[in-house]
């Protein structure tokens, strides 16, 4: 029998707040990263603006490479570069450099895939209309793609919560450290069950705020 009245809700407090500062901050680095090399996916690959099949096929396979390592094995073996970049890799600083590479990549694809779904017309309008590679790709491409895009952030954003919770693994801190911690080797079952009903909620509200902005931002 759970007895709910044991737990700490402070900690758990405390647990969700560094989980979405972890989140966010991650995010934000990831769409800094993403978004660029997603851009640069897409406008290399064959018979786009810049068709440079070399350099396509470059960062295409170390997009892949990144995506296909697990993030379990990803977080440990970022330890050494972890510490380096933010002096530790515990708490939140220490899960942040392996969040960012462990989905700046996954992000990547997405918005190449989204990029990808535009008709074609709209470019060679722009074309037509005498615009250069950089008004195309930041005055028609980048605002017709705004909705996939936003749909692209918020699947990103439910992965990087899921990651930031495995980090707990590591002393990551969030809601998974706490599960880990608690829950896992305490035995204080009511503390898994809380975590993960919390972690059930956030992304619930995640999907459903992402879901809000691609409708408020779908053409009609």
């Amino acid at each position: 029998m759970m007895d709910f009245s044991l737990i700490d809700w402070a900690d758990i407090g405390q647990a969700t707040w560094e989980t979405l500062a972890m989140t966010g901050f991650s995010l934000l680095f990831t769409i800094l990263l993403g978004l660029p090399l997603g851009i640069l996916l897409f406008i290399t690959g064959k018979r786009q603006l810049l068709e440079q099949r070399g350099i396509y096929r470059v960062l295409s396979l170390i997009v892949n490479v990144l995506r296909s390592v697990p993030f379990l094995i990803l977080l440990i073996v970022m330890i050494p570069v972890t510490v380096l970049l933010v002096g530790t890799s515990l708490g939140v600083l220490g899960a942040i450099p392996p969040l960012v590479l462990g989905t700046a990549p996954f992000f990547a694809r997405l918005v190449e895939n989204v990029l990808r779904e535009i008709d074609r017309g709209v470019v060679e309008a722009c074309q037509a209309m005498g615009a250069n590679n950089r008004q195309i790709i930041f005055g028609a491409l980048l605002p017709e793609a705004l909705p996939g895009l936003i749909a692209a952030t918020t699947v990103t954003a439910i992965a990087l919560m899921s990651y930031a919770a495995m980090s707990g693994v590591i002393g990551g801190g969030g809601l998974g450290d706490l599960a880990i911690r608690f829950g896992y080797q305490r035995f204080q079952t009511e503390v898994m069950v809380t975590t993960v009903a919390v972690l059930v909620v956030l992304v619930q509200v995640l999907q459903f705020s992402g879901d809000r902005l691609v409708q408020h931002f779908t053409r009609k």
